[in-house]
Formats: structure tokens, C-alpha cells, sequence
């Protein structure tokens, strides 16, 4: 039991200080809701309407109801004051995503734009809930939502790696052509910062760099890959693929080196020939392929702090986020079931009342 509350405490007092953060931000936002006028609407809060939308050069997107958006004309869809946020939901996740995009939008000051890629059985419920949140909100972002999509002729062997659909970030490059930057989050993350926090760290790439993301462990004597990888992987402890800032432009445009061949390989060159090697060998899907790929390629790889994604393997063995413990928790990561047990009350606490 001492060694349980030795681990307990530091994930309780991390994210429950930051959760504090966020019922401050909260709260912020409905007083400004409040003091709206009674009966005027907000002026971008218009009804434009869903318009149908498709992605010039997506695999597999059709021109029926597939790229359905809720198009907000004010808000800018490009450039330094708009954040592009992707999500990727299949089965019991749409709760889950729902929850991460509400606090997307709670704390974030500038417009975000949602890339919701769902099964089709989840579309309906997907715009049911974000058009029905309240206008004022609804002006904070705008979305779109499409099918999963996977190449034609490799789509059963992917849809099958790791877990149900978890291979589509792969192809967001591929398929969200005119995206300039784009971040990915898994659906159990929750944003206890503003997005537009993350999305700053574009700016801190250099020339080489293409994506960010947070190591995978701080401490290697309780890291997986660096004791139980039968694949490279990158620097000590990896990388976890959970949250992903990543300038896609830059990403298309690369040769990547690998092991497979003398020549440098795109993008979309790469990825089956990588799983047709590894797949025997690799144990966590399309994170275990980016961990080869920035093997291969670490100039590449920016790699942010901890506090960007802050899983229960921080604080299950004590406190190993150095820079939570110092600055807070910027955005919870719920990985191992952890908003629907008893197991980590902290990370549960946090989650509920952001769904709620």
C-alpha cells in the first residue's frame, strides 16, 4: 500500500494542479459567453450550413458524404492564426474524442480546424454532438470528417496492424495533401493547455527537422524499446507516436534514408516496405515504424518535453517527468485504459470533468 500512494501522489498532485488551470480557463469562457448580448448573436456565429468538401489526390475519399464539414467563413482554415488538429476514432472511441476536441476548444484562444477521421457508423453521431454545442463555442473551430482510408491494395494488412484503424496517421500526409502542418492526437488525450501552445513549437524547427514528438520513456531502466525492441528504434528510450506536430509539406518532400535500401525513399514509398520487413517484429503498429523511421533519420525528429504527453508510465513508478513536475502537465495522455478504471483516479478525475 506505501509503495501504491508513492505512486499515486505524483501523478495526483501534477495533474490535479492542472486541472485547476483549466477550470480557470473554463470558467473564463463561459463569463465571456454570459456577457454577450442576450439575443445577438456573435458575429461569426452564423449558420452557414454543412458544405461537402473533398481533398484533391485522396486515396479512397468519394465525392458522396465523406468530407462532411461544418465551413465557419470567418474563421482562417490556414496560417499562423488557425491550428489543424487530427484525430483518428474507430469503435468505442467516440466518447473519448468528443471529450479531447471539447477541451481543445474550452482552452484554445485562436480557431482550430478538426480533421475527424471516424468509421462511417460514427459520422452521424460525430456531427450531431459538435453541432450541437453552443454557437458561441462553435465558432472557435470549424471541422471536416472522412472515412478511413487505407491504399487499395494494402488496406486489409493495415487496418489490422496494432489496433482498429490506429495505421491511418500513417497516411494523413498522403491524404490531407493541401495541409501545410498538421497535429495528431490519439483520442485519449485531453489538452490542458491551449493548442495554439504546441502549435508554436512549428516555429522552433529547424531546417531539418519535419515532425515532434515526446520520448517514449525519461527513464530507460523502465523503458520498453531500449529492453524489449526487436526493431531500431529511436535514440534511447523511442518515441511515442500519441501526440504528433508534424509540417507536412516538409514530410512529402523528404528522402528518407532506411535500411532496406541504398536509395532514399519518399514517403509514401516507404511505409509498406518497412511493415513487409518488420511486421514479424514489431509489437506497437505504426509507432514501432516511426520509431525505425527516425532510427534511420533522427536530424529529422524534434523531440519535445514530456509534459506534451503525459502518460500514467510518468508517475506509475514514481515521478519520472521532470518537467511536470516543474511546470505542470500540458496535455494527459489516458493510454492504458487508465479514464475508465480506478487505477490512476487522477488521470480519471480530469477526464470527467472535461466530458462532462
Amino acid at each position: 500500500m506505501r509503495c501504491y500512494h508513492r505512486a499515486f501522489l505524483p501523478c495526483m498532485v501534477s495533474t490535479l494542479l492542472s486541472l485547476m488551470y483549466v477550470f480557470s480557463q473554463v470558467a473564463s469562457t463561459l463569463e465571456d459567453r454570459d456577457l454577450k448580448a442576450p439575443g445577438k448573436p456573435d458575429g461569426h456565429s452564423h449558420d452557414t450550413g454543412h458544405l461537402l468538401r473533398r481533398t484533391p489526390g485522396s486515396a479512397g475519399l468519394r465525392d458522396r458524404d465523406r468530407g462532411l464539414g461544418r465551413s465557419g467563413s470567418e474563421l482562417e482554415e490556414r496560417g499562423s492564426g488557425s491550428s489543424h488538429l487530427a484525430v483518428v476514432a474507430c469503435g468505442p472511441r467516440l466518447e473519448e474524442t468528443l471529450a479531447m476536441l471539447k477541451s481543445a476548444v474550452l482552452l484554445s484562444h485562436k480557431s482550430l480546424h478538426f480533421y475527424v477521421f471516424a468509421e462511417d457508423d460514427l459520422h452521424e453521431h460525430f456531427r450531431n454532438a459538435l453541432d450541437s454545442w453552443p454557437r458561441t463555442i462553435q465558432t472557435k473551430f470549424n471541422y471536416t470528417i472522412y472515412p478511413i482510408t487505407f491504399p487499395a491494395e494494402n488496406a486489409k494488412e493495415w487496418k489490422k496492424l496494432f489496433k482498429p484503424c490506429a495505421s491511418q496517421r500513417l497516411f494523413l500526409p498522403l491524404i490531407l495533401k493541401e495541409v501545410d502542418s498538421l497535429l495528431y492526437v490519439d483520442t485519449d488525450i485531453i489538452f490542458l493547455q491551449p493548442v495554439e501552445e504546441i502549435w508554436a513549437l512549428l516555429s522552433q524547427f529547424n531546417s531539418s527537422h519535419i515532425a515532434a514528438m515526446a520520448p517514449e520513456h525519461e527513464e530507460p531502466r523502465i523503458g520498453w524499446y531500449n529492453r524489449f525492441a526487436r526493431h531500431p528504434y529511436y535514440g534511447k528510450t523511442g518515441i511515442n507516436s500519441g501526440v504528433m506536430l508534424m509540417n507536412m509539406t516538409r514530410l512529402r518532400e523528404k528522402s528518407f534514408k532506411n535500411d532496406m535500401t541504398p536509395v532514399a525513399l519518399k514517403w509514401e514509398e516507404i511505409l509498406m516496405p518497412l511493415l513487409q520487413k518488420y511486421k514479424l517484429n514489431i509489437t506497437w503498429g505504426d509507432q514501432d515504424l516511426l520509431n525505425i523511421i527516425f532510427h534511420h533519420n533522427p536530424e529529422s525528429l524534434y523531440v519535445f518535453p514530456c509534459q506534451w504527453n503525459y502518460r500514467p508510465d510518468h508517475c506509475i513508478y514514481g515521478s519520472n517527468c521532470q518537467q511536470a513536475d516543474q511546470e505542470g502537465v500540458f496535455i494527459l495522455h489516458g493510454n492504458r485504459g487508465v479514464y475508465h478504471d480506478d487505477k490512476q483516479p487522477a488521470f480519471r478525475a480530469v477526464y470527467e470533468a472535461i466530458r462532462q
